[in-house]
């Protein structure tokens, strides 16, 4: 089966985990290049003993490699600054790329949300792992009702946050925020990220609370329904996401919280409790949020592949 030729940017956990579920897992994509800018890094080490080219020189050594007007996509797994810069140097080349940084440059793309509608774009957003693990549910539940608030918080493990993550930690609130709206359906979003330091190492925990204006039983049972089933779509590409408890839909006896939230009266509170386990490609199990990130940029790749594939045999 022929294979669309892939680079992966970014030497870092992230970039590593991807580039290793690019290598065992995919049928469609072939890794063709590993870029970094520290030639002692773990990643460059670990792929050229995969069989995989490297350059330490960042972008510009990927543009001098042999091989570069073969590959079609590009994930960059860098931080919002450094694809900033990348995104331009590689404007001129007609790559695909799949960034996994909150710069946000392009449309924000959640699989099994919005993936079929970005398809064409030409550098689709990942949003964040925070936004990977919970959009999903806000979406789910906007499906069933009018959501004028949603609020998340990504807890994860202080081991699994690498230097890209610490960097743009502001980025992933705004990134987040924004997306809980643009994909996730609600009329105002919030999103809160936890770095936790407990040893060991916790696996990735993530809160979506919803606030709603229908007090229809149906409407809450077709609301558990819409969840649940978006629980096992997430969980067909990343088999360690689940629900941590069952959902909680309860009235909002707070009279502050009741008030007029832009046209929406607000009478009950959704609470989704969700875990994400992580495949341990790279790092332990406890890093769900490595997981869900590269799980979901691999299928996104993987469709535009397979798209291309499809359209160039015909």
């Amino acid at each position: 089966m022929s294979r669309i030729k892939v680079a992966v940017v970014g030497s870092g956990n992230i970039g590593t985990d991807l580039m290793i579920k690019v290598l065992r897992h995919s049928e469609v994509l072939e890794m063709a290049a590993m870029v970094g800018i520290d030639p002692d890094s773990d990643g460059l080490a670990r792929a050229a003993r995969m069989g995989v080219p490297t350059t330490a020189r960042g972008v510009t050594g990927l543009i001098g490699m042999e091989d570069f007007d073969e590959i079609d996509i590009v994930f960059d797994a860098t931080s919002a600054g450094a694809h900033r810069a990348n995104a331009a140097a590689l404007e001129p080349f007609g790559k695909r790329l799949i960034d996994l940084t909150p710069a946000a440059i392009g449309p924000y793309v959640v699989p099994p949300v919005n993936l079929d509608q970005h398809l064409d774009s030409t550098n689709v957003n990942m949003v964040t792992c925070g936004g990977q693990a919970t959009i999903p549910i806000v979406a789910a539940i906007s499906q069933v009702t009018v959501v004028p608030y949603a609020e998340i918080v990504a807890s994860i493990a202080s081991k699994s946050a690498g230097p890209g993550t610490r960097a743009n930690i502001d980025e992933f609130t705004e990134t987040t925020s924004h997306a809980i709206e643009a994909v996730g359906g609600a009329a105002y979003g919030r999103a809160i990220i936890v770095l936790n330091p407990a040893e060991p190492p916790l696996i990735m925990r993530d809160t979506v609370l919803a606030l709603i204006g229908d007090p229809d039983p149906e409407t809450h049972a077709a609301v558990r329904a819409s969840i649940e089933s978006m629980v096992a779509e997430v969980a067909s590409y990343v088999p360690g996401y689940r629900l941590k408890q069952p959902v909680q839909i309860v009235p909002v006896n707070d009279a502050a919280m009741r008030t007029l939230i832009g046209d929406s009266i607000v009478t009950h509170q959704i609470s989704v409790f969700l875990e994400v386990e992580g495949a341990a490609h790279y790092l332990p199990a406890y890093a769900g949020n490595l997981d869900i990130m590269t799980s979901a940029a691999l299928r996104v790749a993987e469709r535009i592949a397979t798209t291309s594939l499809t359209q160039e045999s015909v």
